[in-house]
């Protein structure tokens, strides 16, 4: 088989580092922020809108990037052989769920004992490479009918409940189990529909082919993302079907705004992936000619979204633990899962939302040379196969 060299294309490596870097704002704003210990974000009733859009915007986030992970893995195949790509994918998919378990719960609660597991975005790509391992030898057009069947028909399962029942959970529910040592387990992201949207990105990897015309490429991903955020508000207007929570009409515009743009992310909703992709095919129609220092800046994180996504954790936790000392409520109470609990330890604590944006900034700051320097390491080495694990 020939060999064909690898080619980065900047316009996924912006959106992913895009990505990359509001999704710490989130995280930022778990941490440290006042009225995160107190109520959602994206209540109506309790939310302001400067609040509100901080977690929105971080919303895109995880369908993006699992999104242009199935696209990267489209374009590693060109290099590979069916099997040699199902072996990476699996391989891949089994390190994710090993690094989800181990290194990313413990950065999150800092717990030894790992009394609360969360399978979180990580495990989700890891278990969606998995089975796009036995997809990729199936027809293309099979892969697009399964990816496009699961993300606008796994709304149909929202009203089958299995109570007790781990296998369901990992499938379609959020849920909760205790552990036998008397610890719990949260399947945040359950399989369907991430799967499908990992899917999806694979066959829309063949758009760019070398062959495939730029201007014909950009014409079709504007007229997808124009109509998947038409269909979006036209859905979530109407109520009519793809999202298990409705808006409401509170009778107050900022109300009704946050309700309307706040479909559900657990599992996430049709309605959810037409907004949030929509966007995405949008960004990429529009941005394979943007060039400049601020694209390069972006690039340099898209490059090394786990590396980043990694360090950027125990970064903000470690930046907590500090603020919780200076604050006097002590450095422990931001250890184990104090801070996930509401505890009443941490009754008061938390800073204003400027704060959040300014260590926010801080945060990129600081690591934007950590991974501009791994990102010129990897480049210079691409015969040490076990950079591609980080």
């Amino acid at each position: 088989m020939a060999i064909i060299p690898k080619v980065r294309i900047k316009s996924i490596d912006v959106l992913k580092g895009l990505v990359m870097v509001i999704m710490a704002l989130d995280h930022i704003r778990d941490f440290i922020h006042f009225p995160a210990f107190f109520f959602d974000p994206a209540d109506p009733e309790q939310s302001t809108l400067p609040i509100f859009f901080t977690r929105f915007i971080t919303h895109f986030c995880a369908p993006i990037f699992c999104f242009l992970a199935g696209t990267s893995a489209f374009m590693v195949g060109k290099r590979k052989s069916k099997n040699e790509l199902s072996n990476f994918l699996l391989k891949r998919g089994l390190w994710l769920i090993f690094i989800e378990i181990v290194i990313i719960n413990f950065g999150w609660f800092f717990d030894v004992y790992f009394k609360t597991i969360v399978l979180g975005v990580i495990w989700s790509l890891g278990i969606s490479m998995i089975i796009l391992a036995v997809l990729i030898h199936l027809r293309r057009r099979l892969i697009l009918v399964f990816s496009l069947v699961l993300i606008f028909g796994h709304n149909l399962l929202d009203n089958i409940h299995f109570d007790g029942n781990m296998f369901w959970s990992i499938l379609h529910e959020f849920s909760i189990y205790n552990l036998f040592y008397g610890g719990k387990i949260a399947f945040v992201y359950p399989i369907i529909p991430w799967v499908a949207v990992m899917s999806l990105g694979y066959c829309f990897g063949s758009f760019y082919d070398k062959s495939y015309d730029g201007e014909k490429r950009k014409k079709i991903f504007n007229i997808i993302g124009f109509l998947a955020i038409v269909t979006f508000v036209i859905l979530r207007f109407t109520n009519t079907y793809g999202d298990p929570t409705p808006w409401k009409n509170y009778g107050l515009f900022s109300k009704n705004l946050i309700s309307f743009l706040n479909p559900s992310k657990y599992p996430p909703s049709l309605d959810y992936l037409l907004m949030t992709l929509g966007t995405a095919f949008i960004f990429l129609a529009n941005s394979e000619k943007l060039k400049g220092r601020v694209v390069d800046f972006f690039s340099t994180f898209g490059r090394v979204p786990f590396f980043y996504y990694i360090l950027h954790l125990y970064l903000i936790h470690l930046i907590a633990l500090i603020f919780a000392e200076l604050s006097g409520f002590g450095w422990q109470t931001m250890i184990l899962k104090e801070w996930v609990n509401n505890s009443a330890a941490l009754k008061g604590f938390g800073y204003s939302l400027w704060i959040v944006y300014a260590v926010w900034i801080g945060v990129i700051i600081l690591l934007y040379p950590i991974c501009k320097k791994f990102d010129n390491y990897k480049q210079n080495n691409k015969d040490k196969w076990w950079l591609s694990y980080l």
